[in-house]
């Protein structure tokens, strides 16, 4: 089939953001990052530049040098993993290029939620949890860490420790108390 009927997946730039909703900033915001999600991301992208590109180049250049390259699926593997590779490098550079990093240890009112801020909820149903409010590209909900422009987030910024927090989820309307707000010591 000719090349020109054929389009690959996701090879526009804008197209990668599309696909993750999670990933979309609103519109006329930053991208705010705490110092260690903008230090995971950077070495997400030099271990890429640095060991994983090289490494699928090399594969790419000895499937090549063995001669027929249609049917060599180590040729056509490294090709298709190396543009994976490029679109994730060139995402992450625009994202550390948009990236404006807070710090959270030099928040000086510590009693109210605002980004960087670790906050202990606890829910109706007395289930208690914990989560740091950080940037879009560092979230982790397995981790703990949720986006500042999460519903929940968004419902605890500006909270203080006792007070009583409205927000939409999926599962319908909740309310959880607010029990303890705590930034990162500036002594890491």
């Amino acid at each position: 089939m000719n090349k020109a009927f054929v389009r690959e997946a996701a090879d526009d730039e804008d197209e990668e953001e599309a696909l993750d909703p999670a990933l979309r900033l609103p519109q006329g915001t930053r991208n705010y990052i705490t110092p260690a999600g903008h230090a995971r991301i950077r070495a997400e992208l030099e271990h890429l530049l640095r060991v994983e590109r090289p490494q699928v180049v090399g594969v790419v250049q000895w499937a090549a040098a063995n001669g027929d390259r249609s049917e060599n699926a180590d040729y056509i593997y490294g090709k298709r993993r190396l543009r994976e590779i490029d679109r994730r490098i060139r995402f992450l550079t625009r994202r550390l290029d948009l990236a404006e990093i807070v710090d959270p240890a030099r928040r000086e009112n510590t009693e109210q939620v605002f980004f960087g801020a670790t906050v202990s909820i606890c829910d109706g149903q007395g289930t208690e949890s914990t989560y740091q409010i950080v940037g879009v590209d560092e979230a982790d909900l397995a981790h703990g860490r949720i986006s500042w422009v999460s519903p929940l987030a968004r419902a605890l910024l500006k909270s203080r420790a006792g007070d009583i927090v409205r927000f939409q989820s999926p599962a319908g309307w909740r309310e959880v108390e607010v029990l303890a707000v705590v930034y990162p010591s500036g002594e890491s």
